[in-house]
């Protein structure tokens, strides 16, 4: 199988871009300037990972999240670094043919191929609630798993069930990892996932050959390590206590906190207020509409979305300086008025008959 770099040479690709396309790469994985040499090397000489990439119950939002990549380019990973064998959806065969292509790399590299799921399996009434290829989608992804190296789940559908799910859950719609238990799983929640941080963990993968550090909860650490609050660029007002307080008032002209407005960025682990979303441009805090927290767990059955969360308090970090100095003077008064109480207290036993200072002095005499 033909390498990264040997595809790219045939499309006239010269070294020099090749370079800078690894640097890109390496930076947008948070990784230092020497990594980019490492990655240049590894996609020279490694052969393009075999990927099956599979559609259950979803509405192929992480698709078109992924096909508007930047860094790199979504046609450079499908055509260039992947070997994509199987993709209902962007792939020019269909039917019987589409189906003899996914058995044909299943035998041809077992124990080699990566499965990418979007969309989850629904159990109920035997699968029958989403088929792909006259069979329920539960048992394609049972036997297409099987000799899978390794199984990403594309978005909070396959990572945590999302609104498929949503109670009652009358299709009985379930994550990825609820019926594939005898594989590692890397979790790419969001709805959809930023398109970076997917080409990101395909593009570590190829370079590291190895699978990214995963939280707790089984998402890449690289991406997913920091809350969304911890890198906004509204955190000052948050700390300051400047806050929306409804939709279009002078505050929010003003790009003030959305936290009252029902902002998830305080528990929401992702790197939308980093990484960013359409090239870096923005991202939805950016765009006036507080982060609804599509990476977690149950986002969907959490609330109205435009529902305060709880109550923090802010720090109140940029109060005047006559303000901050008048708190400072009370907190010193009432600890010198305490510490004036404690003495006279302890100079009123000293002085009290029968006790052992008062004994002393007359012994002294």
């Amino acid at each position: 199988m033909d390498t990264f770099f040997d595809v790219l040479r045939r499309q006239g690709i010269s070294r020099r871009s090749f370079v800078k396309f690894c640097s890109l790469t390496a930076t947008s994985l948070g990784l230092g300037a020497g990594f980019s040499a490492r990655m240049a090397h590894a996609m020279e000489t490694k052969p393009r990972i075999p990927v099956l990439w599979l559609h259950g119950l979803e509405c192929t939002c992480c698709s078109e999240s992924f096909i508007r990549s930047a860094h790199p380019l979504a046609k450079d990973v499908v055509l260039s670094m992947l070997s994509l064998d199987y993709d209902d959806t962007l792939m020019a065969a269909a039917g019987f043919q589409a189906e003899a292509i996914l058995d044909q790399t299943m035998k041809e590299y077992k124990g080699k191929y990566i499965v990418a799921v979007e969309g989850n399996p629904p159990l109920g009434e035997d699968g029958n609630y989403c088929m792909v290829g006259g069979r329920p989608f539960v048992d394609r992804l049972k036997e297409v798993c099987e000799d899978a190296m390794a199984v990403i789940s594309w978005g909070a559908c396959a990572s945590w069930g999302c609104v498929q799910a949503a109670k009652p859950n009358p299709t009985k719609a379930t994550p990825v990892h609820e019926v594939i238990r005898n594989k590692p799983i890397i979790k790419v929640p969001g709805c959809p996932p930023i398109a970076e941080v997917m080409t990101g963990v395909v593009s570590y993968i190829l370079t590291f050959d190895r699978l990214p550090e995963l939280d707790r909860m089984g998402r890449p650490k690289m991406f997913y390590s920091q809350r969304i609050h911890d890198k906004c660029y509204r955190r000052p007002h948050f700390d300051a206590g400047q806050f929306v307080e409804a939709w279009d008032d002078e505050n929010a002209r003003k790009g003030h906190c959305l936290y009252k407005m029902g902002c998830r960025g305080p528990t929401t682990y992702n790197a939308c207020s980093t990484v960013r979303w359409n090239g870096g441009v923005s991202f939805p805090i950016q765009s006036g509409h507080g982060c609804i927290g599509c990476s977690e767990p149950d986002f969907w059955d959490n609330g109205p979305f435009y529902q305060r969360l709880s109550n923090i308090h802010p720090f109140m970090v940029e109060g005047t300086a006559d303000s901050v100095g008048a708190k400072v003077a009370g907190g010193v008064g009432v600890a010198i008025a305490a510490h004036a109480a404690m003495s006279a207290v302890r100079q009123a036993q000293r002085a009290a008959p029968g006790s052992s200072s008062s004994s002393s002095k007359g012994d002294s005499k």
